[in-house]
């Protein structure tokens, strides 16, 4: 299971999860649901206390992802498959052009 957090303008908005099942879920944090109502991540996805699943990763952060020869680069660099669309996230869009940015989470490993 890997997470990242989600920031909208350097706050913190939600929890992106790309589950063991291979789902995704993003779930807007409470806090943020309670103040920034208006300041939704897309338009498909406003904000609100339920969480959001899809057997995809959502199309908005995927649309984060490089294409082309960025994309080239980035898989090469890091030796993620091109197909791993939430290694790529986690990988490529902590610092992203517009106002979300995508923040891994360390797995904690069992011992």
């Amino acid at each position: 299971m890997r997470q990242a957090n989600i920031k909208y303008n350097n706050l913190h908005a939600g929890l992106l999860t790309e589950l063991d099942t291979g789902e995704y879920e993003f779930v807007y944090d409470e806090q943020y649901v309670q103040s920034q109502t208006a300041l939704f991540i897309t338009f498909q996805m406003p904000v609100r206390s339920a969480p959001y699943r899809s057997k995809s990763l959502f199309p908005f952060f995927d649309g984060l992802i490089p294409e082309g020869w960025l994309l080239n680069i980035a898989s090469e660099s890091w030796r993620i498959n091109k197909k791993d669309r939430m290694g790529l996230l986690l990988a490529c869009c902590q610092h992203t052009i517009g106002a979300v940015s995508v923040h891994p989470i360390k797995e904690i490993e069992n011992e």
